[in-house]
């Protein structure tokens, strides 16, 4: 009897062990979350934000990165011709995130070297954007614009000091989508950093969909490419019809 209760006493011990919500995490330091892991964008969609909170161990500085799916994206160049703007040369990159936020307790360069957040792509600038020809590699211009472009849309921004802690244990930032952010996968990564060294880190999935009437719109168009075609053809050749006859009759 004795060892049939050590054995379930042992038993009992290692499960509770493992469906710990810390040891999931991959660490015991660090534990957040999102108010909410799922954005709807409906037809009057404009923008949201969503709270970002959590808990650590002892003192140390958080670093905050939410990123969105990947995509490839094209960079053209326009340039003067005869006295008109007409697009130039294009680079296509592969594999750059739709979305990316960044925010922090500090700024970076004040909470480790560059070497510690390079392999993690922690900044915009340690992306691994890279052009789909090798021919275009060496064309960094382009590169820099692409950070500009996604910057200027809102679907880029860093925001360094802007996580805040209160009682040297809680932390909260808040994280913007703008009304143009791309449905998919996103993915909400946390880092504990100490002493210049990442001790801790979390990944929080987060999905931005659309729903309603957009949402059926949007599959119907993708499923039923042709016959969504002939639809819009008919219903602008109607509306057309329908503004002559009305100004006929004015």
């Amino acid at each position: 009897m004795r060892r049939t209760a050590q054995a379930m006493a042992a038993v009992i011990f290692s499960v509770g062990a493992n469906s710990s919500p810390a040891a999931s995490q991959g660490s015991d330091a660090l534990i957040a979350d999102l108010s909410s892991r799922e954005i709807a964008i409906t037809t009057g969609f404009a923008g949201t934000a969503l709270l970002l909170f959590g808990t650590v161990d002892g003192a140390g500085d958080i670093v905050v990165v939410v990123r969105g799916p990947k995509r490839r994206e094209i960079v053209r160049r326009k340039q003067r011709v005869a006295g008109v703007w007409v697009t130039g040369q294009s680079v296509a990159f592969d594999d750059v995130p739709a979305f990316y936020f960044l925010a922090s307790t500090r700024p970076l360069n004040d909470i480790a070297a560059a070497a510690v957040f390079a392999p993690k792509r922690i900044g915009a600038n340690n992306l691994r954007i890279v052009p789909v020809s090798r021919a275009d590699v060496g064309r960094t211009g382009f590169r820099r614009a692409l950070l500009r472009n996604k910057a200027r849309n809102g679907l880029y921004s860093e925001n360094q000091g802007a996580v805040k802690v209160k009682g040297g244990r809680l932390f909260r930032t808040r994280v913007f989508f703008p009304s143009n952010v791309p449905t998919g996968n996103y993915a909400a990564e946390v880092y504990l950093l100490r002493n210049g060294v990442i001790i801790g880190d979390q990944s929080t999935p987060l999905v931005v969909r659309k729903v309603g009437l957009e949402a059926n719109i949007f599959q119907f168009a993708h499923q039923h490419s042709i016959l969504y075609g002939i639809i819009a053809i008919v219903i602008a050749l109607g509306a057309g019809w329908l503004a002559g006859v009305v100004f006929r009759k004015a």
